[in-house]
């Protein structure tokens, strides 16, 4: 496969990329440097995640320049989790390969490790669905954005377990990234989007004589072989080995477009449609949702009429469901089993009916061209806008509480909402105009598509426009 063919042109010394090779180059020659900034991030989440723990709950009249506790709040819910969001779709994996903490751990416990191989089980395709849909359920119970203490369960936790399989499997390499990490899928699907990459240049590669040493790449990725930023860190690491490697500019829709029948993995459509489509919005919608509180009103009212205060009750732990009378918040055993139905008959829902209009669309005019999950990927940039538009919910609503809240915050929410919806239009459009298929055929199976983009805009206007 020539430069050309795989989508971008090879960097040259006098051509715009050139530039950007010359970035790759100094990441793999500062690699020190890097590490030294993994550690000062190790560092601050450590004390931010640990430290609140051990602090009152914030009091009233508490602002993030006096608390510690809000002031790493904001950090983590409003400032980190969203930007990564929005980093993936613009520079790739470059937390991942530059800043993560987790990855860092992992590696580090890796090469001192017992340095086993991968099981066969944790290369299930399933992971990335079932670690997102659960660690999106399970803070939602805990309260997670709220509270230092299920902040340290649900990051810490993870952390735990990144450094555990660090020193069991592997030598060196991040298998936990690569397999088990709960966003690790939403990150690869994201980055899709990004108009940076390393691109390959499999002739300049076959050319290239001599031997030299492999490339230390921690995520497993099989640089000969990558053809999308799905798994690449863009660490560095593997910047202008065998002289076929170089950070580059590309068409920001080339891994979408470039998708054919068979290629995506079914776990991966899943998690993109059930979970950042489906669960994630339920996820988000439950606590503003009048349908929830008159649900919740009219299960109490039933058990209350039949004397059944069991499920009323508020003496959950806090580990379980959200309990701190203190700060008059609790969670009944009622409300733990309302917020998960409603996330994951929300997410059961809009999969399914996403998944059939798919389908549908596949079998009006696949033809070859695509297969419903191919075509699913053209839903990656709603998806991905989606899920910083609900994380920046926590921004806003720690910013209004400061009295900092920008002028034409909503205007702006409303024009990347838009935005999303229009990209993922285009692409689904460009993917099923490439059909052989009959004009008729394909009209109709482009208003398939459409569905689950009007279904997913519009729960996100009635979010932000009704409640």
């Amino acid at each position: 496969m020539t430069a050309a063919t795989h989508g971008a042109a090879w960097p040259r010394d006098d051509a715009p990329a050139g530039r950007l090779a010359r970035i790759g180059e100094a990441l793999r020659r500062h690699r020190g440097t890097i590490q030294a900034l993994q550690w000062i991030v190790v560092a601050v989440y450590a004390v931010l995640l640990v430290v609140p723990v051990f602090l009152p709950l914030p009091p009233s009249g508490a602002t993030l320049l006096t608390n510690l506790t809000l002031y790493a709040q904001f950090v983590f819910w409003g400032l980190w989790w969203p930007f990564v969001i929005l980093s993936m779709m613009l520079l790739g994996r470059v937390w991942c390969g530059v800043l993560c903490p987790e990855g860092a751990l992992t590696e580090l416990a890796s090469r001192h490790g017992l340095g086993r191989a991968i099981p066969r089980w944790m290369r299930w395709g399933g992971w990335p669905f079932v670690a997102f849909a659960l660690t999106t359920l399970y803070g939602q119970l805990v309260s997670v954005y709220q509270y230092p203490g299920p902040a340290l369960l649900v990051l810490g936790g993870s952390t735990v377990a990144a450094i555990a399989v660090g020193l069991v499997y592997g030598r060196g390499q991040r298998v936990w990234c690569r397999h088990l990490c709960p966003v690790n899928g939403v990150f690869g699907l994201l980055a899709k989007l990004a108009p940076l990459h390393f691109a390959v240049d499999e002739a300049a590669w076959k050319r290239h004589g001599g031997r030299v040493s492999a490339v230390d790449c921690a995520p497993l990725v099989d640089l000969r072989r990558m053809r999308n930023a799905a798994h690449c860190h863009a660490c560095g690491r593997c910047s202008g080995h065998r002289g076929a490697i170089a950070l580059s500019l590309r068409a920001p829709h080339r891994d979408i477009l470039a998708a054919r029948p068979g290629s995506t993995p079914t776990g991966l459509a899943v998690l993109l449609v059930f979970g950042m489509l489906g669960l994630a919005l339920g996820a988000f919608r439950w606590s503003a949702s009048p349908w929830f509180v008159a649900l919740k009103q009219a299960a109490a009212g039933w058990l209350v009429d039949r004397g059944a205060f069991a499920l009323l009750g508020t003496d959950a732990p806090w580990w379980l469901l959200t309990h701190y009378p203190q700060a008059s918040d609790t969670f009944s055993w009622l409300d733990g089993l309302l917020i998960t139905g409603y996330i994951l008959g929300f997410g059961l829902v809009y999969g399914t009916l996403a998944t059939a209009a798919l389908a549908a669309a596949e079998r009006l005019a696949g033809a070859g061209r695509f297969d419903w999950k191919s075509l699913a990927l053209g839903l990656v940039p709603l998806a991905g806008l989606g899920l910083f538009l609900g994380l920046s919910t926590i921004t806003l609503g720690h910013l209004r509480a400061e009295g900092w809240l920008p002028a034409g915050i909503d205007t702006w929410r409303a024009a990347l909402l838009g935005g999303g919806v229009l990209w993922s239009v285009w692409l689904g459009a460009r993917i099923v105009a490439g059909s052989p298929a009959p004009a008729l055929r394909r009209a109709a199976a482009f208003a398939c598509y459409l569905a689950p983009v009007a279904l997913a805009a519009s729960s996100w206007l009635t979010m932000f426009r009704r409640w």
